[in-house]
């Protein structure tokens, strides 16, 4: 990663090594097994994996292939272990304090609190998004458009998913063209009353009231929240109090309001002017990723080779002693 030599000879490197054993806890997607099993053979990492009751028999079947294609390598099978779906697995592996490095859980909100409240083994919390688009006074209604529908109807279960539209009440009038795509598109909506009364041309029985608990809930479906603020300075309270930290996106036009939103909201990608469905390591060139990262220690964001390693100095000398 870095190499010095300093001015008394010592050769100093900073090299990339493997974190060690890494568990990774997820939940209905089979793809992850092999996800994150590629990614920990190329950073020579050992996993252990726990998947969910509802891909089994996949993530079965998975794992025997790719121990039975290491056997035919002649390489250590064992450089690969899944548990069983039940849960006292999950209790074993949280308390592995001697034996795994870390725990990286993928899923819903509730396996991520149940592993940050039970887990001994150091824990990088990864996957849930409560995601906003702020649509700020100088916003296009074309580019907002097309970026709110992107982001809410692309996939509606994934974490970079849109959560809450904030519309400042200046651009009210637009929001009937803000929204027509998602009308096309069956998606729900808990609107404010500022915002409800002007969403006339939207499907009624799609339309509903908002109450407080729609400001703070990853919907994971085709569902949406409309806030309507007052200035910058309130979308960017609200963003505080109910993100995840996962994803945010400003829709404007001014220079100025940009670059504040980007530089105070604090989440792992920020964006202007784009759909938040890019939040992805694919997306972001890194390859497949082992999650989202939504926590600043060690790493944030999407987390590929890179971020499954750690580091350590490489320091050569020929007898130097510090005086």
């Amino acid at each position: 990663i870095d190499h010095k030599i300093l001015d008394n000879g010592l050769d100093i490197s900073k090299v990339r090594v493997p974190i060690g054993v890494i568990g990774v806890i997820y939940e209905a997607r089979p793809n992850v097994s092999f996800d994150v099993f590629s990614l920990c053979f190329k950073t020579q990492n050992a996993c252990i994996l726990k998947g969910g009751s509802d891909a089994e028999f996949s993530n079965i079947a998975i794992v025997n292939l790719i121990k039975e294609v290491l056997q035919n390598n002649n390489i250590n099978t064992d450089i690969v272990t899944l548990l069983p779906a039940d849960r006292s697995a999950t209790t074993e592996m949280l308390n592995a304090v001697e034996y795994v490095d870390i725990i990286i859980p993928r899923g819903s909100q509730g396996l991520i609190n149940f592993v940050r409240e039970h887990a001994k083994v150091p824990v990088i919390e990864t996957g849930a998004g409560i995601v906003h688009v702020y649509f700020d006074k100088d916003g296009d209604v074309k580019k907002g458009a097309a970026i709110v529908a992107n982001a809410k109807t692309r996939r509606v279960s994934v974490c970079n998913a849109l959560d809450c539209l904030l519309i400042h009440e200046s651009q009210l009038q637009h929001l009937n063209s803000l929204s027509s795509e998602l009308a096309s598109k069956g998606t729900t909506i808990y609107a404010d009353t500022q915002s409800l009364s002007h969403l006339d041309n939207y499907p009624k029985d799609l339309l509903n009231q908002a109450e407080e608990t729609h400001y703070g809930t990853e919907f994971l479906a085709n569902t949406m929240s409309i806030k309507t603020v007052s200035s910058m300075e309130e979308a960017l309270n609200h963003i505080a109090k109910y993100s995840s930290k996962h994803s945010e996106a400003i829709v404007s036009e001014n220079a100025e309001t940009i670059a504040k939103y980007l530089n105070v909201v604090d989440a792992a990608a920020v964006y202007a002017n784009a759909s938040t469905a890019y939040t992805d390591g694919a997306q972001f060139g890194l390859g497949a990723e082992i999650g989202i990262s939504t926590q600043k220690l060690h790493a944030r964001g999407p987390m590929a080779l890179d971020e499954i390693t750690s580091y350590k100095w490489v320091i050569k000398g020929d007898g130097q002693t510090r005086s």
